[in-house]
């Protein structure tokens, strides 16, 4: 319990490092309610960091929020924000309608880009986006989509510990209680690219396609449900989806952003539903060689549950449990079953403290990506091109709409 409340303690409250003189200086496109722990936290502790600017469409707004988070300068609007050439890299949290404008915008002025999931609004535009002539050069700018839970030690720890060939069902869920969004917020709103599965969904969709370490064969049935009567009915607030993946595996996901009671329906409707983001891998039996009668035959089946694995800085466990059991050969009679269950936890990575957030691993890569250092975690353009596909396929199989270019892409 001590070290919980240690660790919780250093990462609301990190002590600033000292920033060194050829730091990175970071300007956020947007006064957004995520840059403090994605971006400005995460600086405090990074001496190579430094969060120098702040642009957004409010003036009153900005300059309250730089006054309360320490940022120095405001820039008069986005594009001012761009053309300052004090400012290395750009955040861009702004309305997943808006990334891939904006994105551009500041790669054009030779930013590197730091940009917050979903990468872009579909797939078309993930494809432009990432195969842009401005990130071929040897000295391109980096971009960077924020899928900041692979880069946390807990996750390399949970990946050591699946065997890829043998998973046969991996599940994972993000379900956020009815509050959190509200139901007029942007990212309900369709025109915006707003939806459950373009914000909380885009967690678990990363994660099983991680966890099969491929992409899915086909998509084999989805289920969604929409915003409430009276609000935008092109959205879903809720998703759920099935596919299979190359090993014969199938993959799940659900997730929903605005939960009241389950995931569909319950008798809690109207209360908030509270729940540790999961998931859950099952591995096919595999052989033991042991000392049984040549009739026996001895098999254990593997299954990891990771709770947690969104934010596990705050706290994560992974149960790994081992089903062994003895049965007869021919008719499969079971003679014997016993489990074996195990528990871990992996807070501190290869670098940084057991306090440096999902956050501040991801920035820890961005910027060694940035000075051309060896990264412990990355993902490239591919990656997230291969995940806006698999987004869009999902919408079109739950006959809803791509998510729409504010760009006419």
């Amino acid at each position: 319990m001590l070290s919980f409340l240690r660790r919780n303690y250093d990462v609301w409250y990190p002590t600033e490092a000292p920033k060194q003189s050829d730091a990175i200086r970071i300007g956020l496109l947007g006064a957004s309610k995520i840059a403090p722990i994605a971006v400005i936290s995460a600086a405090k502790t990074h001496p190579e960091v430094f969060v120098a600017a702040l642009a957004a469409r409010d003036p009153k707004r900005a300059t309250a929020y730089a006054k309360k988070y320490k940022i120095p300068i405001v820039h008069e609007s986005y594009q001012a924000l761009l053309d300052d050439p004090a400012i290395d890299a750009i955040y861009n949290p702004l309305s997943n309608g808006h990334h891939y404008e904006w994105t551009i915008k500041a790669l054009q002025a030779g930013k590197h880009v730091f940009l917050e999931k979903p990468s872009v609004s579909n797939a078309t535009e993930a494809r432009k986006l990432y195969s842009s002539p401005l990130l071929s050069g040897p000295d391109s700018p980096v971009l960077l989509e924020a899928l900041h839970y692979q880069f946390h030690p807990a996750w390399e720890k949970l990946l050591g510990l699946i065997d890829r060939e043998k998973i046969f069902e991996a599940h994972a869920s993000l379900i956020l209680p009815k509050g959190v969004i509200a139901l007029n917020d942007i990212r309900c709103k369709f025109d915006l690219a707003g939806g459950s599965l373009m914000e909380t969904g885009a967690y678990p969709l990363s994660c099983i396609r991680k966890l099969f370490g491929t992409e899915p064969e086909k998509c084999l049935e989805v289920d969604h449900r929409k915003m409430p009567p009276g609000f935008d009915q092109k959205v879903d607030q809720a998703f759920s989806g099935k596919w299979r993946f190359p090993n014969g595996g199938v993959g799940t996901i659900n997730t929903d952003m605005i939960s009241d009671g389950g995931y569909f329906t319950s008798m809690l409707d109207g209360f908030p539903t509270l729940a540790w983001p999961k998931l859950e891998v099952k591995h096919r039996e595999v052989f033991v060689e042991s000392d049984m009668p040549s009739d026996q035959e001895h098999v254990v089946q593997k299954t990891i549950v990771m709770w947690n694995f969104v934010m596990p800085f705050i706290w994560h466990r992974i149960d790994i449990q081992e089903t062994h059991t003895v049965r007869g050969k021919s008719e499969g009679t079971i003679v014997k079953e016993w489990v074996e269950t195990s528990f871990l936890k992996e807070y501190r990575g290869k670098v940084g403290t057991d306090s440096w957030t999902t956050y501040r691993h991801q920035l820890e890569d961005f910027v060694n990506q940035i000075r051309r250092r060896p990264v412990g975690a990355w993902i490239d353009g591919s990656d997230s091109i291969k995940q806006m596909e698999m987004i869009d396929g999902a919408y079109e199989k739950a006959g809803l709409p791509v998510r729409p270019s504010i760009m006419g892409i």
